[in-house]
């Protein structure tokens, strides 16, 4: 999962892509975007274009950090309608 950026305007304001490659069936998936594409809103087309098709995934790849995969899993959980419950290595 990657943005590639950078790129002209189209009619309906976007300007990056987000690029999410099933390593599986070797597909690419171009999902059009913006440049302040918040985290739920990637999660959101994260859902309707890549879950629905190739459920979720085991692992997923990006070079952002690690509190934006954070959210994006938080946000996935959510549509899902599943609570996503964390937990500690401490233990009292």
């Amino acid at each position: 999962m990657d943005f590639l950026g950078g790129l002209p305007t189209t009619h309906r304001g976007h300007d990056y892509i987000l690029v999410v490659v099933d390593w599986f069936s070797k597909m690419a998936i171009l999902i059009a975007c913006m440049k302040t594409t918040t985290t739920s809103q990637v999660a959101k087309l994260f859902f309707i274009h890549v879950w629905t098709y190739f459920g979720l995934p085991s692992s997923i790849i990006l070079d952002r950090d690690g509190n934006f995969l954070s959210h994006f899993w938080t946000h996935l959980w959510e549509m899902m309608d599943t609570k996503l419950k964390r937990s500690t290595s401490f233990h009292l």
